[in-house]
């Protein structure tokens, strides 16, 4: 079977994404944006939590890269932004990590909770809210793994497509 060349489809841009994926990428990238944030938030009484919801926010940032590239994406993430993110990440987990071993003498000991009556009342009363799906500080702890995850899997991805761009140019 030969395939003719005059039936190829044209070339709408330089980097070969259609009009209509660079009309729709934005608002489902959106929409992934918003359904992350809620599976984070949403993740000590649902399933999922920081590291699904990091994900689906990286996947919609990657979705970006992709259709847009990078130069031109509608999220732009600078260096210094992204290490604030990640460190801000970082410093919640080992933070919550730490208080609970200094009030407790375990690491991450759900303080908010305080299942065992170890920690000072004084302390849980801050991380308690009266509520029945009361979980403590499990939910900071997934808003930072999110942080975390998002970070994690953005950063390889536009690792990716520099090094692709270094290698276009040689």
């Amino acid at each position: 079977m030969m395939v003719d060349d005059n039936n190829k489809s044209p070339n709408w841009n330089s980097k070969g994404s259609s009009p209509i994926l660079k009309i729709m990428t934005l608002p489902i990238a959106i929409i992934m944006i918003a359904l992350g944030v809620m599976t984070i938030l949403g993740g000590h009484i649902t399933p999922g939590g920081g590291f699904q919801g990091g994900a689906m926010i990286a996947g919609a940032i990657i979705f970006c890269i992709l259709i847009y590239g990078l130069d031109d994406t509608p999220f732009k993430l600078s260096h210094k932004f992204i290490s604030t993110l990640e460190s801000v990440g970082a410093l919640a987990y080992v933070i919550l990590g730490l208080l609970g071993l200094a009030l407790t003498g375990s690491f991450l000991y759900n303080i908010g909770a305080n299942f065992y009556g170890l920690a000072p009342s004084i302390i849980a009363s801050v991380l308690h809210y009266p509520d029945v799906t009361n979980a403590g500080i499990v939910p900071y702890l997934n808003i930072a793994v999110g942080l975390k995850v998002l970070v994690g899997l953005s950063t390889v991805v536009i690792a990716f497509s520099q090094f692709k761009k270094l290698g276009d140019d040689e």
